[in-house]
């Protein structure tokens, strides 16, 4: 079968020689042939996997990763991205890499706004992102929305038909953005206005009215309610509200919990990120102020990982912004794709998801953090924080809403593969018949078997007390 270490195609070959490239790939790596799922005889034990990934976080913030996992089968796939990697580095590819979000699952799509103010509707966390084979970001969206249909109750036809429609809504997408000229692809919108029709389709009318009320609050232009929850005024000055041991403000850790943060380092960490934003946006940011700074746990894959929110203010202590500074690792799909190009892993997260996206935050930038003894932090990328950010909750869908939602799901992950790979050879081996669609809804049933079984080994590892879980947080 190609391997998945492969460089980016050109695009000087015409149309017709890039849609013969496509259906050339058919013949080392048939459509049905992605259907089956084996586990490797030599395949790594699932908890000893994360204990690897474990090795460089948090301690302390340890327990509640894994108690978040072990919540059900779905947040457990949710923190799993390295397991499944490793599981489709020995699966069929064709060769034509696109850059892949690489932890394509359906809760890591939602709804934010863009620099216009726009409510968009798009991938929503970039983590683990690199060049790398198409078919793996489709099947972990695939297999996402069968463990979900399971965890939700759904009968074995009702998840086949909601896998099903996903892929085939992402088949049905690449084959029509294969006909546009490069620039329609580019611009093809994300806009939630333009697909409002289709958002509030998938809705019951009791999660449609929680949806219009989340709607409502995120559309919120200055973010004021969502600021207010994370803020408090202290002797006339803003500070991080503590809620341990989710957020945890900077003068509340011990010194040997900081690492190596300071209110110095803070701002020279902000200097560094300055440099990477546009002219116009580093200079809007250099009228804010470190006010306050907080170490904040976030996600599921991601607990144990170093992340803090940064409070500046503006002009006064009522004009105020929150940036995120998350650490970033080498992406999950490195040992099995390629190594970033990018010298930092920051500049790696930031970049993919440009390209992947519609529209960016506009303070969207990284740090590159010094080598040596006395390094401050890891690479970190910083982004807005909840800049009218809302996620559906696909632990509640019914199968008319999840089914739907899918398809949404499947449509933007096209159009995000469409922007950085060949999409014209792409659709020529999809085709125009449902062989890859059945073959694909074939593999998630089988591998949400997989993850049932994974899950069932975290549980366990906790019960032996060979890892130690804080459920509930």
């Amino acid at each position: 079968m190609p391997s998945a270490r492969t460089d980016s195609t050109p695009t000087a070959a015409t149309p017709a020689e890039r849609a013969a490239r496509g259906k050339s790939a058919r013949s080392a790596a048939p459509r049905r042939s992605h259907a089956p799922f084996e586990p490797a005889p030599s395949r790594p034990d699932p908890v000893t996997l994360l204990e690897q990934q474990a090795a460089t976080r948090i301690p302390e913030l340890l327990p509640i990763r894994y108690g978040r996992m072990l919540a059900s089968p779905f947040t457990f796939f949710r923190g799993a991205a390295l397991l499944m990697a490793s599981d489709l580095s020995g699966s069929p590819v064709t060769g034509l890499p696109v850059q892949a979000c690489g932890d394509a699952h359906v809760s890591n799509f939602g709804v934010f706004a863009s620099p216009e103010r726009r409510l968009v509707f798009d991938i929503n966390d970039f983590d683990e992102t690199l060049p790398g084979p198409w078919e793996w970001d489709v099947k972990r969206l695939a297999t996402s929305i069968e463990v979900a249909a399971r965890c939700n109750g759904l009968r074995r036809q009702q998840r086949r038909k909601a896998v099903q429609a996903a892929v085939t809504r992402y088949r049905k997408a690449m084959r029509r953005f294969a006909r546009q000229p490069e620039l329609d692809v580019w611009y093809a919108p994300a806009e939630l206005d333009e697909l409002r029709a289709q958002f509030r389709a998938i809705l019951d009318q009791p999660e449609r009215r929680l949806a219009d009320a989340d709607l409502a609050r995120i559309r919120d232009r200055d973010g004021i309610r969502a600021v207010g929850k994370l803020i408090r005024v202290v002797n006339g000055k803003p500070r991080i509200v503590a809620e341990p041991p989710l957020l945890v403000p900077l003068a509340d850790l011990p010194d040997a919990q900081v690492s190596g943060i300071s209110r110095p380092r803070l701002n020279g960490i902000l200097a560094n990120y300055r440099r990477t934003l546009q002219p116009d946006r580093r200079h809007l940011i250099s009228q804010f102020q470190v006010a306050d700074a907080a170490r904040k746990v976030v996600g599921i894959g991601s607990v144990g990982m170093r992340c803090w929110i940064i409070l500046l203010t503006g002009r006064d202590a009522s004009d105020l912004l929150i940036l995120q500074v998350k650490e970033a690792v080498p992406s999950v799909l490195s040992a099995f794709t390629e190594a970033t190009r990018y010298p930092s892993q920051a500049e790696r997260v930031v970049a993919g998801q440009q390209l992947m996206q519609e529209d960016s935050d506009i303070f969207l930038g990284w740090h590159r953090a010094r080598k040596g003894p006395d390094q401050e932090m890891g690479d970190s990328y910083i982004r807005q924080l909840r800049d009218w950010k809302f996620s559906l909750t696909v632990e509640a869908m019914g199968p008319r809403a999840l089914r739907s939602y899918g398809e949404l799901c499947g449509q933007t992950l096209a159009r995000a593969h469409a922007r950085s790979g060949d999409r014209i050879a792409i659709a020529a081996y999809l085709g125009g018949s449902d062989v890859f669609d059945r073959a694909t809804a074939q593999f998630a049933a089988t591998y949400a078997d997989q993850n049932e079984r994974d899950h069932s080994s975290l549980a366990a590892a906790v019960a032996s007390g060979r890892l130690a879980a804080e459920r509930g947080v």
